[in-house]
């Protein structure tokens, strides 16, 4: 595998590449502005919102926001690893970053089929629209970023391998943002209202 010094102080190469941090970019002000419309519905419609958010479990947030964070963690010590050239130790904490991400969409499963049965669907109310189509974005990137890894994880696995340190920076920022966008929808859809 390719651990080539990266200029991190290079404006014109941050981790992950440009092209990574113009989408990171793109996605927050795409969710920034769904959550801000969330917010605005909330004060017009006050008593719908504060009735619907009594129906959300915190406690699935918080363990899902503990999950996404340790997951976080574990990516970063993954990082760090393959900059020490220790590509054994990454390899194991890669597969405990994917281990997170996972036990993030089996909670998420829970708690969605729990919606599903009480019949709080996307068509409920406004509120649960937004809650709908926020936590479902954001569960495509969770898995958008697990198939990143995973591609990572096979390719540093390989003895000739091609996958360089720029694609793993490339994929914890991704993830990383995954982490970011949860920590913005987290207390807006389960606490604010």
């Amino acid at each position: 595998m390719n651990t080539s010094v990266i200029d991190h102080k290079n404006i014109y190469y941050p981790p992950g590449g440009i092209l990574m941090w113009i989408i990171i970019y793109l996605e927050l002000f795409t969710f920034g502005m769904a959550l801000i419309a969330m917010v605005y519905y909330g004060t017009e419609e006050p008593v719908v919102f504060a009735d619907s958010s009594k129906l959300l479990n915190p406690t699935y947030g918080i363990i899902n926001t503990i999950f996404l964070l340790t997951s976080g963690f574990f990516m970063a010590v993954t990082v760090k690893e393959l900059k020490h050239k220790n590509k054994q130790k990454a390899q194991q904490y890669l597969l405990v970053t994917m281990f997170f991400g996972m036990l993030f969409l089996g909670l998420k499963s829970i708690e969605y089929y729990d919606k599903i049965e009480a019949g709080l669907n996307m068509s409920y109310n406004t509120f649960f629209s937004f809650y709908w189509m926020l936590t479902l974005f954001h569960v495509i990137h969770v898995i958008v970023g697990l198939v990143i890894l995973i591609s990572v994880y096979f390719g540093i696995k390989k003895e000739k391998s091609t996958t360089n340190i720029e694609d793993v920076e490339a994929s914890a920022t991704f993830w990383h943002m995954c982490d970011l966008i949860w920590l913005l929808l987290f207390p807006i859809i389960y606490l604010l209202f």
